[in-house]
């Protein structure tokens, strides 16, 4: 389904009187009140504000290729609409869902024809432009390099995994932040007060804290707030003077149960389960237990959280605390047995416990470095010694001649060269239970280089 933006219905600054009165019966409040300039809109000014690029290339009408990408609610179509605006072009909106390569031909025929005979240019805007298949993306390509349209692209996944490469290779890039709680609270005043698009012509006595909460509650998204604002305003019976009070107890039931964004398969999953995991390897068990509530919130599936706390024990824990991984482990087998929302419980326990466990990498580190001596160093052969001599014929090959069964030794350890070279790749920390095991890793390459010194002489 198309994502809807910000402010869902067009508004054209020159729109008849009788047409604004209809929408206001009709359209929902966040449509009504969509931003119809750069001086209504509001937030994103970290590419908006005076002097920046976007702002620049608006006011100059030197706009080619766009996509925004971000969140839902947070003005994507509405920025779109307002670039066409303010550069008179004709607006023509498509979906990457729904739209298919017969419209794609129709409307930029329609662009190509208007160009020639009038002067005037379009913008092409996609919704959910990642959605489109690659017949589609092959269609625009030419009139977009052509300059038949100027196309802008909204998109809530991240562009560079999402969307075809020579598309984005051709197209400046703006992420679109969540809406701050003081630009909602903006919007939701504007609201209040506008009589022709707004709840204006409504006595409404709007508690500070209610707006409050609508604007903290709305996580980001205006589209969400004026919606909430709208169902308080035409559903809270009026006081005997004719107000309606919104209150924080109206605010709480109209907004409800807040709506975490998170997206099963896009960017707020990889990107929470990121903060979760970092926030374990930091040694922070706050922030990681609040990133593990959000995806528990969210419905993630229990395996994928056990799956990275497993990854985790060995990555960032290690040998510092074995027992993390029995722990990760554990809890994944429990998870997987009890399901939502017991789930929680062990899965919770397993990420508090990994979180203030001592941390080594070293394992990991030392994998990898052994791995990249295979990839890329020569391969090293058995030494005879090592070698398989559990079948006839081995000894004429001296297959296993000389090797010492280290448990005929005291403290079960004796030199004997076990690679053939000199290499290191394990270099154990001094954290926890690592502590002893470099102790004792030490003392054993010491008497392996004595043994080689010895066999030199």
């Amino acid at each position: 389904m198309a994502e809807r933006d910000l402010f869902n219905a067009s508004a054209a600054v020159d729109e008849p009187k009788a047409d604004r009165a209809a929408d206001h019966r009709q359209a929902p409040l966040a449509a009504r009140m969509r931003p119809r300039t750069l001086a209504e809109y509001v937030g994103q000014q970290h590419i908006l504000k005076p002097g920046m690029l976007l702002r620049r290339a608006i006011e100059a009408n030197r706009i080619q290729s766009l996509i925004f990408y971000g969140p839902p609610g947070t003005g994507k179509t509405t920025l779109a609409q307002i670039i066409a605006n303010r550069t008179e072009s004709k607006f023509e909106r498509l979906s990457g869902v729904e739209s298919n390569v017969a419209e794609m031909r129709r409307v930029l025929s329609g662009a190509a024809n208007r160009l020639e005979n009038t002067g005037r240019a379009t913008v092409l805007f996609i919704d959910e432009i990642h959605r489109f298949n690659k017949a589609q993306q092959d269609v625009r390509l030419p009139d977009v390099e052509g300059g038949t349209v100027k196309l802008i692209g909204a998109t809530t996944h991240n562009p560079f995994f999402f969307v075809n490469s020579p598309l984005v290779s051709r197209s400046q890039i703006f992420e679109l932040e969540p809406i701050g709680q003081a630009d909602i609270r903006t919007l939701l005043n504007r609201a209040l007060a506008d009589k022709e698009r707004g709840v204006g012509h409504i006595k409404i006595n709007a508690d500070s804290d209610a707006l409050d909460h609508l604007a903290m509650i709305s996580d980001g998204d205006a589209r969400k707030s004026l919606n909430s604002l709208e169902i308080a305003a035409l559903t809270t019976p009026s006081g005997k003077d004719g107000t309606i009070a919104l209150t924080l107890a109206v605010a709480e039931e109209c907004i409800q149960k807040k709506a975490v964004v998170y997206d099963a398969d896009g960017d707020q999953h990889y990107d929470t389960i990121s903060a979760f995991i970092k926030s374990i390897r930091g040694s922070d068990p706050d922030a990681a237990l609040y990133w593990l509530a959000k995806m528990i919130h969210a419905g993630e599936d229990p395996r994928f959280i056990s799956r990275r706390l497993m990854i985790s024990a060995a990555e960032d824990i290690g040998l510092a605390d074995p027992m993390a991984l029995v722990l990760a482990t554990s809890a994944h087998a429990a998870s997987e047995f009890v399901g939502w929302p017991e789930a929680r419980i062990p899965l919770a326990e397993a990420t508090v416990y990994l979180a203030t466990a001592h941390k080594s990498n070293s394992s990991y580190v030392a994998i990898d470095a052994a791995l990249e001596e295979v990839e890329s160093g020569r391969t090293i052969p058995v030494p005879k010694h090592l070698r398989d001599s559990h079948y006839k014929g081995a000894a004429q090959l001296d297959h296993g001649e000389n090797y010492k069964y280290a448990h005929n030794y005291d403290s079960h350890f004796v030199a004997q060269d076990y690679l053939g070279v000199d290499k290191v790749f394990y270099e154990p920390t001094e954290e926890g239970v690592e502590q002893k095991i470099k102790a004792r890793v030490l003392h054993w390459r010491s008497l392996q280089t004595e043994a080689k010194k010895q066999d030199g002489n």
